[in-house]
């Protein structure tokens, strides 16, 4: 019988026993010794003392792995942009020799051990205190349009053709929304992944639509549509007659469910841009 589930009958049987005549009591202490397992005395004690609900039981233990394997793992992050620890721990195999190659890391034979050693939970919990927290977001949501832009879900990119993009603007705030910041425009193409980076001094409808303007001679393909959130730098009347009087289809995703725009979502380094980058499709 576990201790917690020890705990739970005391809670049921003390009342019992304190309320009991002096002949139940024995009756009622004897049951409760042949369940537990307790020494008599010590039953009597607990029956009468003060009862406490039952609670987890807490055994700190010594820490597994030191600071070293923490500083180690932070560099290899950081190396691969600050993915998630799920991607990063198959590749510390190559990462951490090709670091220590050269000179970036200098580790002793136990610490690389350990960091190789690493699953993805303890990794993640490694690296909680380098990350920064999450909830900040610049995404004023656009309300009055909303019932006139069609909802694209994930589900509906198959047998797309290139020319449909996945819009989303990137604020580079460092973690504070305090002060100015430069924000940048990412379009990537459902069908090729091709993705172009085109930077906004401020988050207006007419620097998203100059942007979607200059980005269709970037792409090596006509632009046939775009799909935003609900910012209102996308969810407004400018963007709306600009994409009708181009013959752009414009949609939007659902509140709340980044997955509908899982492909421009995923690009690994998209809050380290600040400028235009060369124009590659990604593999």
């Amino acid at each position: 019988m576990s201790f917690r589930a020890k705990r739970e009958l005391l809670v049921q049987v003390a009342p019992r026993y304190r309320a009991a005549r002096h002949g139940e009591r024995s009756a009622i202490l004897d049951e409760f010794i042949a369940v537990t397992g307790y020494d008599r005395k010590y039953a009597i004690r607990v029956l009468l003392g003060p009862i406490q609900p039952p609670a987890p039981i807490r055994r700190p233990r010594r820490a597994y792995y030191g600071r070293e394997v923490q500083e180690a793992l932070a560099s290899a992050w950081l190396a691969a942009n600050g993915i998630c620890a799920k991607r990063l721990v198959p590749f510390l195999v190559e990462l951490i020799p090709t670091l220590e190659r050269h000179g970036h890391l200098s580790l002793t034979d136990e610490v690389r051990e350990q960091v190789l050693a690493l699953s993805s939970a303890t990794a993640d919990r490694l690296l909680r205190p380098l990350r920064h927290p999450h909830g900040l977001t610049t995404t004023k949501p656009g309300r009055l349009l909303k019932k006139q832009i069609p909802i694209r879900t994930f589900t509906e990119w198959n047998d797309v053709t290139p020319g449909f993009v996945e819009a989303d603007l990137v604020a580079h705030c460092g973690g504070s929304l305090e002060g100015a910041f430069l924000y940048t425009l990412m379009l990537t193409d459902v069908a090729t992944t091709w993705t172009e980076f085109l930077p906004l001094l401020h988050r207006t409808q007419h620097g998203v639509v100059h942007a979607v303007q200059r980005a269709r001679g970037m792409f090596p393909f006509p632009l046939l549509g775009i799909d935003t959130d609900n910012g209102s730098e996308f969810i407004n009347e400018e963007l709306m007659a600009y994409c009708q009087s181009e013959q752009l289809a414009f949609t939007r995703r659902r509140v709340a469910n980044k997955n509908d725009q899982c492909y421009v979502e995923c690009w690994s380094g998209r809050r380290r841009v600040v400028a235009p980058t060369p124009c590659r499709p990604r593999s």
